[in-house]
């Protein structure tokens, strides 16, 4: 991924989830993955994928099961609300 990618990438992840501690570095290992951080804390991963000249991106996150609060803390008073979007479709010719 090249930088400008992923100072796109990151503009469009702390938007969306209203955090500007997100930050994207280069992936360690290989071309097309970057680490994505909460604060110095690693988050996710992201991984960059090119099909028939379309990009898109796919960001992935683990979560343990230790780390989830007791069942009872875990009720929300209220379901967050999600802005949800359609993905853009490119008409192929």
């Amino acid at each position: 991924m090249t930088s400008n990618e992923l100072t796109r990438v990151q503009a469009y992840l702390r938007k969306t989830f209203g955090n500007d501690n997100l930050t994207l570095k280069p992936g360690r290992t290989r071309d097309g993955m970057a680490e994505v951080l909460l604060g110095e804390e690693f988050i996710a991963t992201l991984h960059r994928d090119e099909d028939e000249g379309e990009v898109s991106y796919t960001l992935t996150m683990s979560i343990l099961d230790i780390d989830l609060p007791a069942a009872t803390e875990a009720a929300p008073t209220r379901a967050p609300t999600v802005e949800r979007k359609r993905p853009r479709r490119v008409a192929k010719a």
